[in-house]
């Protein structure tokens, strides 16, 4: 028998029991419209957690600080005897341990921080914000991948690059109540005051005024460089021997942080394994965004088998139609059979009259799960807008995303499903006797 001409006797037999085909059909429609908006809404839940984390910042860095190291020391013991024991240190971010994590294969980049050991103030004219320094090892924080309001990410001797909400934070300190507030300065390409604290073991504060030009304003991006006033490492350590009266000496007391930028995201958890397996504290956002995505992928799983469930019971549904069929056409089995029709032949007609219902009820499900996504979207997201909006978090733009995969995945399955599901009915059919089925009444 010919491909064509099977189809062909398949869809006519198929048109032959319209109303019993459809109502079988239903249950594969519900059962794959559950699949694709039980999965979509999945999907979709798990593309507005990562894109609702903020701050997060860029997924290749990696935060290392020191850590808790294990010593032996030797003991003296009674009776002339000696005796080693452990003692906690921390292993603290020297200069050779920045050589060690270039070392790693993976690193793109490694950048120590260091911050301020005392308080400072920084004035524009009559404003004034607190400042949270930090110097960077580094003369252009664009390896951080910052978003640049204005001005260059360059820094040099007596610059700086301020962060966008510390930009905005200026305040003028002999405001009187019930004033209003004065607007915020224009402060790049500006020389600000930069006004250092400390205080005498007399309990006497002293300060210090350096001058400092904004040569860069961050994006705002709700992250942690938003607070932050950027100098050359240079700049931090002349600050900080002023406070503390000695010269800061990394080699003996380490940097305060070691910023390690891997080559992808591919590579990162490896290197901050890697890290941590030297005996540093190293963290980074990837394996934070890996747990979400671990968790949604379970919840995919767990979701489109709800959906699998009423395939399931669909697939018992079309093996009753098939049997059914099967004791309404004997003669016409007996009758085929005895004009030169193969079990064979018999097994593909009806094995292909399943794989049709499933397929007829898989399309009706993925068009039936596709514009019930798009319904929920339009509610959900209508709603939860309005709940960021109170709550001032940012709204959501898709609560059921459906990847091209789905529906064609969700289609395949259902046909596939339908196709064992007339398995036996079909073997049963293709296995009568001609003889006995020509006399069946």
């Amino acid at each position: 028998m010919r491909f064509f001409d099977l189809i062909s006797l398949i869809l006519d037999n198929l048109s032959r029991r319209k109303g019993r085909v459809a109502l079988t059909a239903i249950g594969v429609v519900i059962g794959t419209a559950a699949v694709v908006i039980l999965v979509s809404l999945a999907i979709g839940l798990q593309q507005n957690a990562t894109s609702q984390l903020y701050g997060i910042g860029d997924l290749t860095v990696i935060q290392v600080y020191p850590g808790e190291g294990i010593v032996m020391e030797a003991k003296a013991m009674g009776g002339g005897g000696g005796g080693s024991g452990q003692v906690s240190s921390q292993k603290l971010l020297t200069p050779s341990s920045i050589k060690e994590f270039k070392a790693i294969p993976g690193v793109k980049a490694v950048i120590a921080r260091d911050y301020l050991y005392g308080g400072a103030t920084l004035s524009a004219g009559k404003m004034e914000t607190w400042a949270n320094i930090i110097g960077v090892d580094t003369v252009d924080l664009d390896v951080f991948g910052y978003s640049l309001q204005g001005g260059t990410t360059k820094l040099a001797k007596g610059t700086a690059v301020i962060g966008g909400w510390a930009a905005q934070s200026f305040y003028d300190p002999k405001l009187r109540p019930g004033q209003e507030p004065p607007p915020q300065p224009e402060i790049l390409d500006q020389q600000l005051r930069l006004t250092l604290f400390k205080y005498t073991v007399d309990g006497m504060e002293v300060k210090k005024t350096y001058t400092l030009r904004i040569v860069g304003v961050l994006t705002e991006a709700r992250a942690e460089q938003d607070s932050y006033l950027f100098l050359s490492m240079d700049d931090v350590v002349a600050m900080n021997q002023w406070i503390t009266g000695k010269r800061p000496n990394h080699n003996k007391d380490g940097f305060g942080n070691v910023i390690v930028i891997a080559e992808s995201t591919d590579t990162v958890l490896d290197v901050t394994e890697q890290i941590n397996t030297l005996g540093y504290m190293a963290y980074t956002p990837q394996s934070y965004v890996q747990g979400i995505n671990s968790f949604f992928t379970v919840l995919q799983v767990i979701f489109g088998g709800v959906g699998a469930i009423a395939l399931l019971v669909a697939a018992i549904g079309i093996a009753n139609t098939m049997t059914m069929a099967i004791l309404e056409r004997t003669k016409e089995i007996g009758l085929m059979k005895a004009i030169g029709g193969t079990n064979r032949n018999v097994l593909s007609i009806f094995l292909g009259e399943a794989a049709g219902i499933g397929f007829i009820g898989g399309l009706g499900g993925v068009a039936l799960g596709w514009l019930a996504g798009q319904a929920l979207n339009v509610f959900a997201t209508s709603y939860l807008a309005s709940q960021a909006a109170d709550g001032g978090g940012m709204p959501i733009s898709t609560a059921v995303v459906t990847p091209l995969w789905l529906p064609i995945f969700a289609l395949v399955f259902a046909t596939l499903v339908g196709l064992l599901s007339g398995l036996y009915p079909a073997l049963r059919a293709a296995t009568i006797v001609p003889v006995n089925a020509l006399k069946y009444e």
